[in-house]
């Protein structure tokens, strides 16, 4: 049983042999088909391309900003643990006070 396709090739080709101006303008539809194929393989790479340095740039964007919030978080700690460093210095009975009464409740919700 013959395809669809098949069938209109056996059509196109027979056609062809008994009209030389026929089998012109076929030849031209598949030099078109083969710029138009090529065209899109061409838009095709060019996309992908694209897409490729876009990801690129949005990475090393996200890289470049992950890396200051990093120095900042650092910096804010440091800054944080210089002032309890301070606190400390100053209040010694106030935080062995404070240490010990969150450990006291630790301990018992630890204990239930």
């Amino acid at each position: 049983m013959a395809t669809a396709s098949s069938k209109v090739r056996k059509i196109v080709d027979d056609a062809s042999e008994t009209d030389p101006d026929l089998q012109a303008q076929v030849a031209a539809l598949k030099e078109d088909i083969a710029n138009i194929a090529a065209t899109l393989a061409k838009i095709g790479k060019n996309t992908a391309r694209d897409a490729t340095r876009s990801a690129a740039s949005s990475y090393e964007t996200a890289k470049v900003r992950g890396e200051e919030t990093l120095d900042d978080i650092r910096l804010h700690a440091r800054e944080l643990e210089d002032q309890l460093a301070q606190s400390v210095r100053e209040n010694p009975l106030t935080t062995i006070a404070v240490a010990a009464g969150v450990g006291f409740l630790l301990a018992l919700i630890a204990r239930r």
